[in-house]
């Protein structure tokens, strides 16, 4: 008997996470995922993993593109959490980003990023983990990270 995935959903909403916004560039295509899916995977070398839905817009550009930045964002931008959480293509036009070295979009106003060249991608049942090796990032700014808990968004308390 499979395990109920709506209890696994409450379950694992348990577990409070920051809150990324995971960007990808394909030739000129630009797109991007909201994702908590997120993890620090290795130091040496270093790399980083991000687990994707098999149906997910992104998830192709990511294939083509093999590259990706991820976006730690702040307790001020659940807009754009909000924003890359919708389904389908996103609009880019109006968002202020750069570029590091892979072409991935590197969102401005972020805590911090990591900008990788994608070195393996594993099946995770409906999901794909991208492990991402990294090749760029920084701490862009202070300020608090934006958290998901119980299906709410967070700030940390003092």
């Amino acid at each position: 008997m499979a395990f109920d995935s709506t209890l696994q959903r409450h379950i694992m909403g348990c577990f409070a996470t920051g809150v990324t916004v995971v960007t990808t560039r394909a030739g000129e295509e630009l797109s991007g995922l909201t994702a908590n899916a997120v993890a620090s995977l290795s130091l040496n070398p270093p790399l980083v993993l991000v687990s994707v839905d098999r149906k997910a817009h992104s998830h192709a550009i990511l294939i083509a593109g093999r590259c990706f930045a991820m976006n730690i964002l702040t307790t001020q931008q659940e807009d754009l959490s909000r924003r890359f959480s919708t389904s389908g293509p996103k609009d880019f036009s109006d968002l202020a980003w750069h570029e590091a070295v892979t072409g991935a979009p590197v969102l401005d106003g972020c805590l911090s990023f990591v900008d990788c060249r994608v070195v393996e991608i594993v099946a995770g049942g409906d999901h794909d983990i991208f492990i991402g090796e990294i090749v760029a990032g920084n701490v862009e700014i202070e300020g608090e990270p934006l958290i998901y808990f119980r299906g709410r968004y967070r700030r940390l308390a003092e």
